[in-house]
């Protein structure tokens, strides 16, 4: 008799697919997906080849993309934060429930996020991009932007691809600097990129108009201009 048979049964169907999902997700956050197998998963999971199969039938491409899926999911839903309060600190708050996905789910980030893998599918690239489209509506929303137009989704989109490729080098730098600068170094290149691009956009400029009318003294946004009032002279200077 397999030794597998009485741990299937104490597992529920769902259970026992978290079980493995679980266990893939671990190996691709770890290695490149070519390198996984469909015997790796089984061993990580403590279960045999054929229960794997019967759970994920088209086998390692099928669980990876499964993998990406479940991460995709979880990262949109991290953006989801209540229209209230200055626009800079309802961005903070998405970025630590976002960064804190990374931290807790290292692997399974890494899984959704690092590229150049042969297992990767149109349908996994699909869900990425999913991630990245709803993440920059999100932002929009906060900014009370529908329908943006080309420069401002532009800069949306190039912040949003900053936050996964600087999630990915605090993951390779072992989690340094800690997680509140790094959310706040976020959330001011954010606000950076808003005010040069409004220079040039009359569309982003009218926004981020918007925006600054309901930052107050101690929003990310009024700290950031404390920080930068030193530097006003020397901006005067060059103006001379």
């Amino acid at each position: 008799m397999s030794s597998e048979a009485p741990a299937y049964r104490r597992m529920s169907v769902e259970a026992r697919r978290r079980q493995l999902l679980s266990a893939a997700v671990d190996l691709f956050g770890h290695r490149r997906p070519e390198d996984v197998s469909v015997d790796d998963v089984a061993s990580a999971a403590g279960v045999s080849r054929p229960l794997v199969y019967r759970y994920f039938p088209g086998g390692k491409q099928q669980l990876y993309e499964a993998a990406v899926h479940g991460a995709a999911q979880e990262l949109i839903g991290r953006f989801a934060v209540p229209s209230e309060g200055p626009p800079t600190q309802r961005l903070a708050g998405a970025l630590d429930r976002y960064l804190a996905y990374v931290d807790e789910h290292d692997a399974a980030y890494g899984a959704l996020l690092r590229g150049g893998s042969v297992a990767e599918t149109i349908r996994t690239d699909a869900i990425v991009d999913e991630v990245r489209r709803r993440a920059a509506e999100q932002v929009l929303h906060h900014l009370g932007v529908t329908g943006a137009g080309p420069r401002l989704a532009m800069m949306v989109r190039s912040w949003i691809a900053s936050v996964e490729a600087v999630s990915l080098i605090w993951l390779d730098e072992g989690k340094q600097p800690p997680v509140s600068e790094l959310r706040a170094w976020l959330v001011d290149q954010f606000t950076g990129l808003l005010l040069v691009t409004a220079t040039g956009d009359p569309e982003t400029a009218e926004a981020a108009a918007r925006a600054l009318e309901l930052e107050t003294a101690d929003s990310p946004a009024g700290a950031l201009v404390r920080r930068l009032a030193p530097l006003a002279p020397a901006v005067t200077a060059l103006l001379e």
